[in-house]
This record gives C-alpha cells, structure tokens and sequence, in this order.
C-alpha cells in the first residue's frame, strides 16, 4: 500500500522590519521598506506593522522600490529579474513585468508616471508602458550592471486643443531623454524617440555607483566606488536643438563637466539624492553616515563673496594705515575688480553629517513638513535590521549654534533581531517562542507573531525554556549560562559553567536536570533547584537557579549533549567527527558512532528512544540505531553544512536545516526526503520543533523566523516527485529559450542592436501559450464538425437535412454555457495577463498563428475587444513577416480581416473623435464662463490668467450627504 503523509506548508516571515536587499521609502507617516519578498509598511511613529504585501508563490528577494507619481502605487523590482506594480490600497500586484534576465537594480517612473524605465545587473535598460502594461524596447550599451537612472524630458498636454495629432501621440512616442550611469564607469544619455545612444561620457575612473539630477534638471551629480562625486551640467538649449556639429565640425556635447565636490572620504558613494523641495542634497557612503550639502542660491554666493570681499579690503586697511599713496591706489583699483567665477564649493556647502546607529542601507528625504519649523527630516534603512528617522537643522538654527547636531526623531528596532539568529526554543505549551542572537534574548507569542519581550544577552549560541515556562536558559560563546525571567524581563543569574563556548544545553525528561556541553571537553550536569526571592510568598511558583551536581570529561571538544527522551541515555557529539553514548545514572559508556568524515553539529533522538540522528559539516544524515550502534541510513541531504536536525514528536519523521538555506523534512524509516522548503534567504542556523508536532520554527542569518505548519492536505511520494521535475523541466526550457546566442562580456563591445525588443520566457507564458493551443484545438474541432455537418447537407432538402444528425457540441463549451468556439478562445486569450500576452503569443506555432487569425477576424467582424485583436494582430505580422508573405493562402485570410478591422477601427476612432471634441467644448465653456466672472470683478488680465491655471489644477474637497 502505498504511503501518505501529510503537507506541510510556510505561513509569513516575521522578525524583520527592514530587510538589507533595497532601499526604503517614508512619506512623512508610512515607511515602505523590503521585508525580504515581500513589502513592510511601517507606521514609524507607532512603530506598527500595519500591512504586509505578499504574493504568494513568489521567492525572490525585493531589490529596488520606488514609488509613482500618481502616489498610490509603488514599483518593485526583484532578484529574479521582474517588476511587480503594487496597489498600496489593497496591498495587491496590478501587474507583473518580466524582461530582465538578472537582478533589477535600478528605477525610474517619468513625471506623469505612464513611463517605467528599469536597469539590471544583466546591463540592459527596458523602458515600460505602464498603462499598456508592456516592453516598449530595450537599450543596450552599457558593459556592466546599471546603477541610476533618470529621466530628462518635456511635458506635452495630450488634450492639448493647439495640437493637431494630440490624438494620435502615444505613450511610445512621448518625448523625453534618459540619464544612466553604471559600474563600466559611463554616463549615458538616450534620446527615448531614436532610441539611441546621443552620448557616452567616462564619468570617473572607478565604478558609478549612485547618480541624481536637481530639480531644475540642469545639474547631475554623481558618486563614484573611490568616494569621488562630480558635478555636470546640462545644456538644455543644445538638447532643444538636438544633435548639431559646431563651426570646428565635432557635435556639441549635451552633458558638460562642472568640477569635483569635496569629500573627506575615500569609502564608495552608495546613493545621492536632491530633496525635492528644499535646497538640499544628501550624498551616503558606505559607512554609517549621510552628509547633507546645502545648495546656495546665487545670490547668496554673491552676498558671500561680497562679505569675504569686505572683511578682506579691512584686514588690509588696518594693517596698511602707514603704507605709501601708491599702495592707496592699488587698493583703489582693486575695488572695481570684476566679480570671479561662482565654484563648486560656493554653490554646495556642506551642511551637516547625520550618522545612523548601524551601517546605512539607502535613505529617503521626507517631504516638507510646516510643522517642522523649517527642519527637514530624513529616512534611514539600515542594514541592521531597523529603521531611523532623523530631523536636520535649519541653516537659521545652525547660524545660532554652529554645534547643532541632527537629532533622532523616531526609530523602529524592537520587532527584530540586529544580527544573526543563532538558536531557538519553544515552550512546553507552545505558546511562546525564544529565539536569540548576539546581544539579544526575544520572546515572541507564536499566535500573534507579536515580540512580548526584549532582553539584552552576549552571544546567544543555544536555549531552552526551563520547567514552568516562567524561565529561559541561554548558554553563551564566553562560556556562561543566562537564566532570564520571562515575567519581569530580567537576567536573574549570570552562572559561569565553561571555560569555553556553550554549544549545547538541554533539559532532562524529567525536568529536573540539565546538561551542558562545552568547548572546554566538559559535559556538566546541573540540578534544578527552586529558588525564592525576598518578598515572595510561598505560595507563588519559585523560579529555579542551577546547582552543578558532576562533570564527564571528554576527549575532545563537546559540541552537543542530548538526553534520550525516556532519559535512560545521554548522547555527545565531539569534535572528532565521532558520538558517544552513555548511561544517565552511571555515566558509564554504551556505544561510540563513528562514520561522519566531519563534525557532527547536531543530534537528536527519537520519541520512543530507538533512533538517533546525527548531522555533519560533511552535508550528511546519518540515521543510527540506539540498540546496537548500527548505521541505518546515510543520506547525503544538503549542498552545504547541516546545521540542526529534529524529530517529529510521537514519529521517525525529522527535520534538518543547512547552510544552502533549504529546510527538508524526511522518513527515518523509508530513509526518503518528504519536502523541500525554499523560504529563506541566507543560511539556516537555527531549528525548533513544535511539542505538539503541528508546526516548526527556523531561524536564519537573513534574520527572520519562519514557521511552517502541517496542513490536513494528503502528500504522495511520487506525486511530490513528479511536481518537482516538472517544475524543474519548465524552468530548463524557459532558460534555454532566454539563453541569447550573442553574450555581452565586460572586455568586449555590446553584442547586437543597440534597441531591442522586449521578451522574457518564463514558467507562467509557457502555460498561457499551451492554453491558446489547447483553446484553438477545441475550437477548431468545432468548427471543422460545423463545416463537415453543412458540407454534406449542402445538396440536400430541408427535410432531407432534419434527419441528418447535428454534430455533438464539444463537451467543454457545452459546460461553459454552449458558448461559440470564436467566443471561447477570446475569454481564455483575455484571462492572460497583458505583460504576458506576447511571450505566450512566442510559443505559438505558425500553423496555429493561422488557425488565430480566422478567430481574429471573426472578433473584428463583430467588434469583440478591438484593442486587443489589433494589438495581437500586429504583433503577429510583425514575428512571422516572412512566413505570411511567402503563404499565399493567407490572403484569404488576411483581406477580410483588414476590411473588417478598419472598419470597426473607423467607428472607435470617430467615437473617441467626437467625445474628445464635447470635452473640449465644455472646458472652453466654462473657462469662458469663469473669465466673464473674473472680468466683472475689476481684476488685470495676469491674476485672470493665474485665476485660470491655478482651478485647473484637480483639488480635494469635501461632499455632505
């Protein structure tokens, strides 16, 4: 009879607040930082979590967000190379791109937030259409991964009555430029109209890694791997003009240098960002600080200068009082010296440096706040696992007091660990889970996922909740034992048990006892004792201290000690690869386990005593008999070191977590691998199983905890291995189809066209591609019936045709409602999403891009989705040109096709003709109407106009019910 199991399956990470992965946005109020693959938004004020957004399915770490202009919805790009378009409403994906080959690393929206441009570590830049949800083209120049971009451009009102083809403008054809930098050290602009290349710049001798463009865009600042920032100039008049040669017959440059700002540090440039309002600008390194410049009007510099001007002539004037008539002169020319050149330095000086309490992940400039009393404040997401709100002085407060430092306003560290989570514990009712780190000891409610407490340790290396539940012990790598009190959040006793690092307690069945294993090849065995502290009355519940009962010496160093769960045994793990087995009572020895070729890391026993499993650094599973000592089963089981194992309670079913960051669950009977969890994101460290064997709990350097839960969902070996090799089949074909046979390497020119198109292959186009074949097919199959059944009743009578049989509807359009074959390929071909449209349409065989364009003419016979039958047809003509030209037969086809579609185009364009041209009419009434109103009240002919453009402007008001 064949086996089954039951699934188990991941609930959400917690224990981050700001994953290191990307940058973090605040607006004044929301933080929206990384949370791994997903996204957190922070109220940072209350420090509370108040949404996640996940999708489930998706694995791959965030690396880059930033938010839209129509500010309510935000761009995410990940480690996979995708764009998601997240609602921030309802917290859900409005649209997936897929285009980049690698990792996205940079972003960019255009001021009216139509335009999406995207840089990966795969060196290219794709431009998106937002609305269209598709790849416009992408650009190819750049040799290595892209670090910034920018876009440069002129806004066009497309309802615009001046404009003769306002209609006729798309999003394709907006005019703008593009700014990018990347590590091959070039900066580049790209005329999004040609789609090319107008100009390459070798910016800085090291690699580019952060660039931004004022608000004026009329400077770029960038930041180079060596600390350097430099300072360009944009020649907007010869950008106007284009691409022209000068009387020396070179073309003008459009990007000009400017010179060098000053910069005391020598570390990387990670990120520089104007603020958008204020005259600021922020430039972070790769330490823990930002240094903010303050951007100098002109007229402040002259005032400046004019003031350094005076105080020197004075200087001069009290130290030449007894100098000759000719010296007075010199003064006197000197007087009408003309004004000298504004520099760098004059125009940014440095403001303040606001130094972060970990290292700096990215930052954010918050809007300006009139609350602030002209002080603006920044975001920092720090790579420690916390975010800060920091507050910068005015320049009037800092005229005060040159010693105003910037001030901390609100920081959010206390749902997170700051450094890896080294080991775990649940308690006896499962209710509560201890997890630990170096510097700190976090009690969290395994219900609520919420931190209950925070208490500082050392470096936390292994735990245990003692009796009761009231106490945790955490042994140290300075080799002590930290009893806490949960109750009062408090260290009670600091017990110092080795000499070396604790690797290893645990709590003996009984609860009376504890076991201690240590670096110093000491096993030392503890007794439980009660203790009650002064004011305690006897009746309330003692809390416990450990008393040291004996010691076992050990020929090497311990790195693990374990009771056997009916507590007869004690099993040790030593440095020599080797474990020993004793009796608890008499600590005599019983069995030696020899075989790991490295380190056994960690051990434990089954619930009825009888197996004991053993892993290694040597990235094995040994599955051992307690009886005898007999090796059952070696199982190589992970790619990297096997960090812990644990049993399912009450079963020979256990777990292991490894350095390759994957949690396995196996049969310690069968000796077979049940499932394979792929969540975290960095090494495993830590594994606790569940008392009552419903849930387990891992814990990573990515620091989050994870809990996995067993489902009532049945699971088959086979099935479970099929699933697997499909998914692994789909993925090999999908990288073979995106693998390009023309390889851009660093040392070498850009292979290919400079624009291309944009196409990804991925697991989800390959199955919206096999849905239209599987549509087609049973569509044409009831058409080629339908054709059959009237070829032969073509000659007959109407009575002779009665009695002919009609063909038997094909049983799936049936179930859906006896809908025609024309109409069921439209509903399966409009549920694929549009970003994945023309990747499916890319699998599609040419005999069943023929049988498609028979049901496109039928669509555009009867105006069924004309947008998207146009937008598939012409991506077809485009992709199979040469086949359809060389296919006489397709002019059968494609003639009535092209009637029949201009003429359902003709009717939708002069509807949209029409309704534009009404618009426009009640604009013009009613600024007619209102200019009339403002001329009655004696107002000039500028505050009309002001009046005019400022009610344009869409507003906020109010409506009583």
């Amino acid at each position: 009879m064949v086996r089954s199991y039951l699934r188990w399956g991941p609930t959400q990470a917690f224990g981050i607040i700001c994953s290191p992965g990307s940058n973090g946005l605040f607006d004044g109020k929301l933080a929206y930082v990384p949370g791994l693959e997903d996204i957190l938004v922070w109220d940072v004020k209350k420090a509370q979590l108040l949404s996640m957004w996940h999708e489930s399915g998706h694995r791959a770490e965030v690396t880059c967000i930033i938010r839209s202009p129509t500010q309510d919805t935000f761009a995410v790009g990940y480690a996979d190379g995708s764009i998601r378009i997240w609602n921030a409403r309802s917290g859900t994906v409005e649209v997936a791109l897929n285009g980049h080959k690698r990792a996205v690393t940079a972003l960019a929206y255009d001021k009216e937030g139509t335009r999406l441009a995207s840089g990966s570590m795969d060196t290219a830049l794709i431009i998106w259409d937002v609305v269209a949800e598709t790849g416009l083209f992408r650009l190819r120049g750049h040799r290595d991964q892209i670090t910034s971009i920018r876009f440069l451009q002129t806004p066009v009102s497309l309802d615009d009555p001046s404009t003769s083809d306002a209609v006729t403008v798309s999003t394709a054809f907006l005019p703008g430029y593009l700014v990018t930098t990347s590590k091959d050290t070039f900066l580049k602009l790209w005329d999004l109209n040609t789609q090319h290349c107008l100009q390459t710049t070798v910016a800085h001798r090291a690699e580019i890694w952060a660039m931004d463009i004022n608000p004026a865009e009329d400077n770029i600042i960038t930041g180079a791997g060596d600390g350097e920032i430099k300072a360009w100039k944009i020649d907007r008049a010869a950008l106007s003009l284009g691409l022209r040669e000068g009387e020396d017959g070179k073309i003008a440059k459009l990007i000009l240098p400017l010179g060098n700002l000053p910069n005391s540090n020598n570390s990387r440039i990670s990120q520089i960002a104007f603020h958008r309002s204020e005259s600021y600008l922020a430039v972070q390194d790769q330490d823990k600080a930002v240094e903010v410049f303050r951007i100098r009007s002109e007229e402040e510099v002259r005032k400046k200068m004019a003031r350094r001007k005076k105080r020197a002539k004075e200087k001069k004037k009290d130290k030449g009082k007894e100098a000759d008539g000719n010296a007075g002169e010199v003064n006197m020319a000197n007087d009408h010296t003309p004004d000298e050149p504004i520099t760098l330095e004059d125009l940014y000086t440095r403001h303040i440096l606001v130094r972060g309490s970990g290292k700096i992940r990215g930052f954010d400039f918050v809007p300006a706040d009139a609350s602030l009393k002209g002080d603006v404040q920044i975001f920092l997401s720090l790579a420690s696992n916390a975010v800060e709100v920091w507050t910068i002085p005015s320049p009037a407060k800092l005229k005060l007091d040159s010693a105003t430092e910037a001030t901390r306003a609100y920081g959010l560290d206390l749902p997170g660990h700051r450094t890896d989570i080294r080991t775990l514990a649940i308690s006896s009712d499962d209710e509560l889970l201890a997890s630990a780190s170096n510097g700190a000891l976090k009690i969290w409610n395994v219900k609520t996922l919420a931190c209950i407490r925070t208490m500082d340790c050392g470096y936390a290396v292994c735990s245990i909740f003692l009796p009761d539940d009231r106490q945790v012990a955490v042994g140290t790598k300075s080799g002590e034992i930290l009893l806490y009190d949960i109750a009062s959040s408090s260290l009670i006793e600091t017990i110092k048990a080795h000499e070396g690092t604790v690797w290893s307690i645990d709590l003996r069945p009984d609860g009376k006892a504890l076991v201690s294993g240590s670096a110093d090849k000491d096993v030392k065995f503890w007794d439980l004792e009660p203790v009650n502290p002064e004011g305690s009355t006897s009746s309330s519940r003692a809390l416990v201290t450990l008393t040291h009962a004996r010691t076992l010496k050990m020929s090497d160093d311990v790195l693990g000690a374990c009771y056997s769960p009916n507590g007869k045994l004690i099993a040790v793990s030593l440095l020599d690869s080797t474990v020993k087995i004793f009796y608890e009572d008499s600590l005599k020895f019983l069995l030696s386990l020899y075989g790991h070729k490295l380190p056994v890391l960690s051990m434990a026993i089954s619930s009825d005593s009888k197996l004991i499993v053993t892993c290694s650094a040597d990235k094995n599973i040994k599955i051992w008999g307690l009886d005898f000592g007999d090796c059952h089963k070696s199982i190589f089981a992970h790619d990297e070191s096997i960090m812990q194992v644990g049993f399912e309670p009450r079963t020979h079913n256990f777990w292991s977590v490894g350095k390759d960051k994957v949690l396995k669950y196996w049969d310690g009977d069968k000796f077979e691998n049940i499932q394979k969890f792929e969540g975290h994101h960095a090494e495993i460290w830590a594994l606790a199983v569940a008392h009552n064997g419903q849930f387990v709990v891992t814990g990573s350097h990515d620091k989050s905890i994870r809990i996995w839960e067993k489902t009532d969902e049945p699971l088959f070996l086979e099935e479970e291995r099929e699933r697997e090799l499909e998914e692994m089949y789909e993925r090999g074909i999908a990288d073979s189809m995106n693998r390009e046979d023309q390889q851009v390497n660093g040392d070498t020119e850009v292979a290919g066209a400079e624009a291309t198109t944009v196409n990804k292959q991925t697991a989800e186009t390959l199955m919206a591609g096999e849905r239209i074949m599987e549509a087609l097919d049973v569509a044409d199959t009831e058409r080629e019936s339908w054709v059959q059944y009237e070829a032969a009743t073509a000659a007959l009578s109407e009575e002779q045709k009665e009695k002919v049989p009609r063909p038997t509807k094909h049983a799936l359009l049936a179930a859906l409602g006896d809908v025609e074959p024309a109409a069921y390929v439209l509903s399966v071909v409009e549920k694929i999403q549009t970003a994945a449209l023309y990747d499916a349409l890319l699998v599609l065989p040419f005999a069943k891009v023929v049988s498609l364009m028979h049901y496109l003419d039928d669509w555009a016979q009867r105006e069924w989705n004309v947008a998207l039958t146009s937008r598939i047809l012409v991506f077809l003509l485009k992709l199979h040109h040469h086949q359809i030209v060389a296919n006489r037969t397709m002019r059968t086809i494609l003639i009535p096709l092209r009637i029949h579609l201009r003429a359902a185009l003709k009717r939708q364009k002069e509807a949209i003709g029409y309704n534009l041209a009404a618009m426009r009419y009640i604009r013009r009434q009613d600024e007619a109407t209102r200019t009339a109103e403002l001329y009655e009240e004696g107002l000039d002919d500028e505050t009309i106009k002001e009046r005019i453009a400022a009610g344009q402007k869409r507003k906020r008001v109010g409506i009583r019910a």
